[in-house]
């Protein structure tokens, strides 16, 4: 079992940078084999960046001086398909919620409308493949956070109808039905309602996403779940404590399951001396009233004084492979997948500053002996399986079960009506 190095990175000798003919294999590998990668926050940066604005961020130009993501650094990168987060803020609720989730919908179709020769609009596991062929980059859309949905289950189905492919149950906080890892217990897991939501998912082919999900929402998910799940963008609990890393008992339940866990390249998930780093710096932010996450540059105008006095550890690539390492001995190769996080994290560790990165992390892999076969798994095949599985599943359901209906009231209360999906037959 490997584990990571929990010296700051302050004192590590750097990564060494990979021998050129290994990072020419690894260029040569993501040709063949791109990266399908779980979670990129490119449209929630564009809000703020630009409020959208394709003209004043045009991302066929070099954005590196604003950006993680260009469309240039995706291709060099070897990415050939990418989940777009439409993510909104949990701080948001209800209506708000809602069309702020429309909103981020409407950019991504409005990107990819805008730049025909380098995305694809994806729906489905043949859509991916297609895109793929035609050398275009293949554009899903997960929404992040179970607050989009405002405990709707029509505003559920209209998320997908609008191209929708995954729904992280929660982000940071929790919902009324759903316990996410960084809040305080509530539903021990989910509750009925949660349970229908799954289902419900299920019945849509649409992926139940669990990272930001507490370890129990975890474990229940995976009992409810008739699809494959996944984990957009989280990496192993055993190698890095953070709550949002996944546990090995949950990551041992994915070869039954059939899903995949994307490991993400976020420091504070990726090595403990990060992570102890972020609370720290947290306490100096909260200290100026700012939240732990605020990206504003008055924000990150304390974050750079305090990191002046307390140096912040920096991630490499290698700790990064080090979760994979473990990841794929606990799941297996078939469970394992990508999931960056660029644009929605103010640090990225070395040799992964930005979407062109994933072949310095291959190189790492063909150092470690990873072979050809295993980072195809990777890279492209287990995250369009993944979608080919629910999709199946799907199919099979809308046969036998019809749209629920349910509400948090009539589920979650004393006397809800609760039980299994009743079927059409």
């Amino acid at each position: 079992m490997t584990t990571a190095d929990s010296a700051p990175a302050a004192d590590r000798a750097p990564a060494p940078a990979p021998a050129p003919e290994r990072l020419d294999r690894a260029r040569a590998l993501l040709a063949e084999h791109p990266v399908l990668d779980g979670h990129n926050d490119l449209p929630w940066a564009m809000r703020s960046l630009a409020g959208y604005d394709l003209d004043e961020v045009d991302l066929a130009a070099d954005q590196r001086a604003h950006l993680h993501t260009d469309l240039d650094r995706l291709t060099a990168g070897g990415v050939g398909g990418q989940f777009w987060s439409v993510y909104v803020p949990s701080a948001l609720a209800g209506d708000q919620a809602v069309s702020a989730t429309l909103e981020q919908i409407d950019f991504v179709r409005a990107m990819v409308e805008r730049y025909p020769g380098r995305l694809r609009r994806a729906l489905s596991a043949d859509d991916v493949e297609a895109a793929r062929a035609e050398g275009t980059i293949a554009s899903l859309m997960g929404a992040e956070g179970g607050h989009s949905i405002n405990s709707s289950m029509a505003t559920l189905r209209a998320l997908y109808r609008l191209g929708v492919r995954y729904l992280t149950l929660t982000h940071n906080d929790n919902v009324p039905w759903a316990d996410s890892a960084t809040d305080e217990p509530a539903a021990d897991g989910l509750t009925r309602f949660g349970e229908e939501v799954v289902r419900e998912m299920n019945r849509l082919g649409m992926l139940v996403d669990l990272s930001h999900t507490a370890a129990t929402t975890m474990r229940d998910a995976l009992r409810v779940s008739r699809a494959p799940v996944i984990f957009s963008h989280s990496s192993a609990r055993a190698i890095c404590a953070h709550p949002r890393n996944v546990p090995d008992d949950v990551l041992a339940q994915l070869p039954a399951n059939g899903g995949v866990a994307m490991a993400t390249f976020v420091p504070q998930f990726v090595l403990p001396a990060a992570w102890e780093w972020v609370e720290r710096a947290s306490g100096a932010l909260a200290a100026h009233g700012f939240h732990a996450l605020a990206h504003t540059p008055e924000a990150m105008r304390v974050l750079h004084a305090f990191e002046e006095g307390d140096p912040r550890p920096v991630a490499t690539v290698a700790d990064v492979a080090d979760h994979l390492d473990h990841m794929r001995e606990v799941a297996g190769i078939d469970h394992v997948g990508l999931g960056g996080d660029f644009d929605g994290t103010a640090f990225l560790p070395a040799g992964l500053t930005d979407v062109a990165g994933y072949p310095y992390l291959i190189a790492e892999l063909l150092a470690r002996r990873w072979s050809a076969a295993d980072l195809a798994q990777l890279t492209w095949r287990n995250s369009v399986r993944v979608l080919r599985d629910a999709e199946a599943v799907a199919r099979d359901l809308r046969g036998r079960w019809a749209p629920s209906s349910a509400t948090p009231a009539q589920l979650d209360t004393a006397d809800g009506i609760g039980g299994p999906r009743e079927s059409l037959a």
